[in-house]
């Protein structure tokens, strides 16, 4: 982005940025903004432009409306990609707060997105009959898993499973495609991160349940469907619990 200047009232700014590979075109509309206003929000897109990196379209559209009356300000924005186009929308009284919170939605999306990229692959293993359960780095401590679920030690439990977070994260990004009500919730409502919590916390609680004759990464993919279906049905209920569930393992001795 280029600097800014003080907009005067009904004013329509536009800048745009093609010196990264993520081009950029802001809007501002009846705003009054600095050029550090704008230089802070051009900082603010690290994280996307990260992400987007290995798309070879990627076109950024933010418009942003000052409501006189009201002193809110409401942005919206637009990220055209590579066979795919995401929206995310924000208010908030600081220009900035709603933008930052747009671009951190837009950054679960994309997450999900390329996620998503690989499902058609996958689905035609698994009606090959070729499809293989969650694999983790290194195999799991099942005594020390049996331990912590006898001593009802949700944070222990998670450090033994750790292993799992990140195949387990790779698995549940392609399956959501499955769900697009899911998939919309994305980078609003909830995240990947939000769906991986849900799994292990359905695995704790369902643990005495698993056969012995099934492998525990096979156990826990099995685990993704319920677990999706169980958020879309109660989406505010699910949400508490799995915020429980991180209290639980950021406290628990």
């Amino acid at each position: 982005m280029d600097s800014g200047h003080l907009g005067r009232k009904g004013e329509v700014m536009k800048y745009s940025d093609l010196s990264h590979n993520l081009r950029i075109e802001l809007d501002m509309k009846n705003c009054r903004y600095s050029a550090g206003t704008v230089e802070k929000m051009e900082a603010g897109l690290a994280p996307l432009r990260k992400v987007v990196r290995d798309f070879p379209l990627s076109d950024l559209y933010i418009t942003a409306y000052c409501h006189q009356r009201t002193g809110y300000h409401h942005v919206k924005t637009a990220l055209v990609l590579t066979g795919r186009t995401l929206f995310t929308g924000d208010r908030d009284s600081d220009l900035y707060a709603a933008y930052h919170r747009c671009v951190r939605k837009l950054v679960n999306k994309v997450e999900a997105y390329i996620a998503s990229l690989s499902q058609k692959p996958e689905m035609a293993k698994q009606q090959k009959g070729t499809h293989h359960e969650v694999v983790p780095t290194q195999g799991p401590d099942i005594e020390r898993l049996n331990e912590a679920v006898r001593d009802g030690n949700y944070r222990r439990y998670r450090q033994a499973t750790d292993v799992y977070e990140e195949p387990l994260r790779k698995r549940i990004g392609r399956w959501i495609v499955r769900y697009p009500e899911l998939e919309n919730m994305l980078g609003s409502d909830l995240s990947l991160a939000d769906i991986v919590e849900e799994v292990f916390l359905n695995s704790f609680e369902k643990y005495d349940e698993r056969p012995e004759s099934v492998r525990f990464g096979q156990w826990i993919e099995d685990l993704i469907d319920p677990s999706i279906k169980a958020v879309l049905r109660d989406p505010v209920g699910e949400l508490e619990n799995i915020e429980f569930a991180r209290t639980m393992n950021e406290t628990t001795e």
